[in-house]
C-alpha cells in the first residue's frame, strides 16, 4: 500500500450526501473515467474537465504519484497523454475501466464503514473519494481530508501483468476486496500519525499500525486485518473497556501495551 461521468459537469459526485435518514452516503468521484477519455482517444474536452472540476486530483496525479512534470508546464497535456501511449499502460487503463465500470458494492462499504466510524469519532471529516489510474505507482493517495484510489493497483491476485513486478505477497493484497481496508487505514493514519515515528522502536511502529488496523476491523465489522499486534491491541482494548476508540488512536503509548498484551 502506499501514502496523496464523461462529459457532463453536473455529474460529479460530491463528497458525501446526506441520506434520508440523515446519515452521510459516501460515494467514488469517477475521476477516472475523464482520465481514461483523454489517455486511450486524446479527447481535449476530458482533459479540460479534469483540469476544471479536480485541480487537486490532477495536480497530485500528474506532480506528485506520476512524477512527470508541473501541470503549469505548457507541454505538460503532450507529457501526460505520451507517458500513456505504452501498450502495457493502455492495457492497464481498458482493464481497470472494464473491472470498476460499476463501484456500487465499494461505495456502499465505504459508506457502512464511515458510518460506523462516525458513532464511535463524531468529529471525523468525512474524506471525499475518488478513483483514477496511475500507472501502478501508488495504490491509495491521502490528501486533505481526500482519498485517491488507483484502480489498476487492485486488478486482481490473478491479473498477469502483476506476476511480471510484483511478489506474491504483494499481490495478495492487489484485489477489489482490499479497496475500502485500505482507504479506511491510509486514511486513520494521515489523522492519527505516530508522534516522534523515528525515534520509536520497531515494535512501538507496529503496534501503532496495528491500533489503526483493528479500528479498521471494527469499521468493516470483520476481522479483515490479521497480526499479532493487532491481537494485542484487542486484548488491550478488551482489558481496558473504558478506553474509547478515539482515545485508543490518540494514545501514543504503545509501550505500555507492548510490555503487558503482547505476546
Amino acid at each position: 500500500m502506499a501514502l496523496t461521468l464523461f462529459a457532463a459537469c453536473d455529474l460529479k459526485l460530491k463528497p458525501f450526501d446526506v441520506d434520508d435518514e440523515g446519515g452521510h452516503s459516501v460515494e467514488v468521484s469517477r475521476y477516472d473515467r475523464l482520465e481514461s477519455q483523454y489517455l486511450t482517444t486524446g479527447d481535449f474536452s476530458a482533459l479540460q474537465q479534469m483540469n476544471m472540476d479536480y485541480p487537486i486530483e490532477t495536480r497530485t496525479l500528474i506532480e506528485d504519484v506520476l512524477r512527470i512534470g508541473e501541470v503549469n508546464d505548457p507541454q505538460i497535456n503532450h507529457k501526460f497523454l505520451a507517458f500513456f501511449q505504452d501498450s502495457t499502460l493502455q492495457a492497464i487503463v481498458s482493464d481497470a475501466e472494464s473491472q470498476y465500470a460499476n463501484m456500487d458494492d465499494i461505495n456502499a462499504q465505504l459508506t457502512n464503514a464511515f458510518e460506523r466510524l462516525r458513532t464511535f469519532i463524531p468529529a471525523m471529516p468525512i474524506p471525499k473519494v475518488y478513483a483514477q489510474i496511475s500507472a501502478l505507482d501508488q495504490s491509495i493517495v491521502i490528501g486533505d481530508n481526500i482519498i485517491g484510489i488507483s484502480l489498476d493497483k487492485y486488478l486482481g491476485k490473478d491479473y498477469p501483468l502483476y506476476k511480471k513486478y510484483y511478489l506474491p505477497s504483494q499481490i495478495a493484497t492487489m484485489s477489489r476486496e482490499y479497496i475500502v481496508p485500505d482507504c479506511l487505514s491510509f486514511y486513520l493514519l494521515s489523522l492519527y500519525p505516530m508522534h516522534d515515528f523515528e525515534s520509536r522502536s520497531q515494535v512501538e511502529r507496529d503496534l501503532h499500525i496495528g491500533k489503526i488496523m483493528w479500528v479498521c476491523n471494527v469499521a468493516l465489522g470483520q476481522k479483515f486485518f490479521k497480526s499479532r499486534y493487532i491481537t494485542a491491541v484487542d486484548r488491550y482494548m478488551n482489558a481496558n473497556k473504558n478506553i474509547g476508540i478515539e482515545a485508543l488512536l490518540k494514545n501514543n503509548d504503545c509501550a505500555n501495551i507492548a510490555k503487558t498484551y503482547l505476546k
